[in-house]
């Protein structure tokens, strides 16, 4: 069995770590005394920052038909599951064709109200994850413990992960710490506050994390990468763009961080990427297993989600059960040609994952399976080790940060005016496509325009997308067009303030203090 030893917590800690997430403004309450608890035994720490950074991946400590947000669908709520619905079905890479209440307004980008029950799982995550932060900071704050600055760092990078989120998804919401009052509602704070303080925090634990750490807990460089991605998209998020600030914390990523392409770009998204050499690239995954780590919403949703006996054979993926989902679009995989013999025939390995067999090129119905081509780029089989047998549960790890992205960012602030050297951006670049065997490209076709499509053929399906036109200008509007955005086969405009999600309908109704969108 694999995974790192914070895992074993999981299921004992459930019992310290109950909050109610429909209060956004208090901590959870504890039904054991917690510094007692630590006192007692310094080693129950482990597993409850465990159950903090399980709680990006898994629906709740008691195994996949679990919540830790009560009301909550359990397969469908988890936070990677709303990351992937949020940053891919809703742009141009991916279309899913369930039709469940919602889920079609996702993928269509239309329709978005406050009672979308999507944009509610993500927002009750956030706020689910940001107090138990809270508490257990206000627990260490207090006890005296080995390692005890490090494992406030830890909270506190999960704490500004949480708030990222809100702050690229929502742009508000109630700003609250281990300090903040709960005797009067919370009071709505700015995107332009909830940046400043992840910010200060990301900045503040850089000093107190290590160089290097367990596997898949936060370490100075997943720290940096955070960051850099925040002062990437800082013009979006405040006006003001801070390019300069981003390339220098992502060259601390690249330079001090230790990390190195992994050989086989197939390797990365494979169930042995944590003892593959994928596990040298990979900065900070989100854990997943097939017996201690069981969900719906983990990359069970991802590989499952785009497999179908109806034209595959899904054991080849390692998977017991094929869901019939999700397909990509060729806004995706015609960046590689235009026609299926065209991926065959590529040299870019990124070409190849695309299940073509019984498939059409063109999305003419996204509720029809056979249109559009299933991405294979997740899936439970090794691509390293020996074949395991096939599971109903993914054990492959979610890469949410991983050196190839650290590049594309480099790249993207050198062309911005961030300084660097462009010479070293093109290198980046270019050892990301020959890992990939794609053609290597020279000084002049180094663009915006190139990074953006390169981008795509490197992390789509990896929770960036949405984010990514935004800050080119081109997820709203009608200056790009992709199928089935604004409803339409052949793609229309968007109007502007979908560059936001709308604030659900019950924070609101729990926070008075909080505010809707624009254009909701």
């Amino acid at each position: 069995m694999k995974k790192m030893k914070l895992i074993t917590g999981l299921f004992f800690v459930v019992l310290l770590l109950n909050s109610c997430t429909q209060d956004l403004n208090t901590d959870p309450e504890n039904e054991l005394t917690l510094e007692e608890l630590l006192t007692r035994d310094p080693n129950a720490i482990q597993g409850l920052v465990s159950k903090i950074y399980g709680s990006f991946a898994l629906s709740g400590a008691n195994g996949p038909g679990d919540t830790d947000t009560p009301g909550d669908d359990a397969g469908e709520s988890p936070f990677l599951r709303g990351i992937i619905n949020l940053e891919d079905f809703t742009a141009d890479d991916m279309k899913n064709r369930w039709g469940d209440n919602g889920l079609d307004q996702l993928t269509t980008c239309t329709d978005w109200d406050e009672n979308n029950k999507f944009f509610r799982y993500l927002y009750n995550r956030v706020y689910y994850t940001v107090p138990q932060c809270n508490n257990l900071i206000s627990v260490l704050n207090n006890v005296s413990l080995n390692n005890k600055e490090q494992y406030i760092a830890e909270l506190r990078f999960l704490r500004s992960l949480a708030y990222y989120y809100l702050i690229d998804c929502f742009g508000k919401g109630v700003l609250v710490t281990e300090d903040t009052s709960n005797s009067v509602p919370a009071p709505q704070a700015t995107r332009q506050q909830l940046f400043a303080f992840v910010e200060s925090e990301l900045l503040a634990v850089q000093g107190s994390l290590p160089q290097t750490n367990e596997y898949g807990r936060a370490n100075k460089a997943v720290a940096r990468m955070l960051l850099a991605k925040l002062y990437l998209n800082a013009e979006v998020y405040t006006g003001t763009p801070k390019y300069t600030d981003a390339l220098v914390q992502i060259k601390k990523v690249i330079d001090e961080g230790g990390y190195t392409l992994a050989p086989n770009f197939v390797s990365l998204f494979s169930a042995d990427n944590n003892v593959s050499q994928a596990k040298n690239e990979i900065i900070f995954p989100l854990i997943a297993d097939p017996l201690t780590s069981q969900s719906y919403g983990n990359t069970t949703y991802l590989v499952s989600g785009s497999l179908s006996s109806d034209t595959m054979t899904i054991a080849d993926f390692g998977a017991t059960e094929g869901w019939g989902g999700h397909r990509a679009t060729s806004a995706w995989y015609g960046l590689f040609g235009s026609s299926a013999s065209d991926l065959s025939a590529s040299t870019d390995d990124r070409a190849h994952l695309f299940w073509t067999n019984g498939h059409s090129f063109v999305m003419n119905d996204y509720k029809t399976w056979s249109d559009g081509f299933p991405s294979t780029k997740f899936r439970n089989s090794n691509a390293e080790t020996t074949l395991a047998a096939a599971t109903k549960f993914s054990g492959t790890d979610f890469p949410l940060y991983r050196l190839a992205d650290a590049y594309l960012i480099y790249a993207e602030c050198v062309l911005r005016g961030g300084g660097g050297s462009t010479t070293e951006a093109l290198g980046y670049v270019n050892d990301i496509r020959n890992r990939s065997h794609a053609t290597p490209i020279n000084a002049s076709q180094l663009t915006l325009d190139f990074i953006l499509d390169e981008r795509a053929r490197e992390l789509n399906f990896e929770g960036h997308r949405r984010t990514d036109l935004i800050r080119y200008g081109r997820f709203t509007g009608g200056t790009y067009l992709w199928p089935w955005k604004g409803g339409i086969a052949e793609g229309t405009a968007i109007p502007d303030h979908y560059d936001l999600f709308p604030i659900p309908l019950k924070a609101m109704q729990v926070n008075p203090n909080l505010t809707q969108n624009p254009g909701y």
